[in-house]
């Protein structure tokens, strides 16, 4: 039986600490698992402890390069998609992840949806020796991820909001 609390763990392709918080698991389904992080929870960004000011919900997909972050207001971003490396589960209570740097948003009232991080992207594919594989795949997922925020493609229109009412 999985636990009712996993540890979400980011790092950097060279293995650097990202993020690294716990999160109530909320459901399973074909998209993937559903996380819960309610306000008050503390977490680590960047290698510095913090706690977490407003909830969110993380879907981590089965098999995809990339997590998405549904977000409540008074954030600016109503999903935020981290490109990340598919995600290695330990023991059905801990998530890992490669950050990837790349980033897609989709804005909240207006429906902008933007490609971040491109920059960082590349300093970091040189710095860390990402192989071409790997920037296939990342790009692949932000250019399918850039589509579907913006068409209405579940998980990203409706879905997810069922689920971030039980955290907010």
């Amino acid at each position: 039986m999985p636990s009712d609390v996993v540890r979400v763990i980011y790092r950097k392709y060279d293995g650097s600490a990202h993020r690294d918080y716990p999160a109530r698991r909320l459901t399973e389904d074909d998209l993937g698992v559903w996380l819960g992080v309610s306000v008050g929870t503390p977490s680590v960004y960047h290698g510095r402890p913090s706690v977490e000011q407003i909830p969110f919900v993380l879907l981590v997909p089965h098999h995809a390069w990339w997590t998405g972050m549904f977000n409540p207001p008074p954030r600016t971003s109503e999903v935020y998609c981290d490109i990340a490396s598919p995600a290695r589960w330990e023991d059905d209570d801990t998530v890992h992840l490669v950050d990837l740097d790349l980033d897609v948003v989709r804005r909240r009232g207006s429906g902008l949806v933007e490609l971040l991080d491109e920059d960082e992207f590349a300093d970091h594919r040189k710095q860390f020796g990402y192989p071409d594989e790997v920037a296939t795949e990342a790009y692949a997922a932000a250019h399918w991820l850039f589509g579907a925020l913006g068409d209405g493609t579940e998980p990203f229109a409706t879905s997810y909001r069922k689920w971030l009412a039980l955290v907010v």
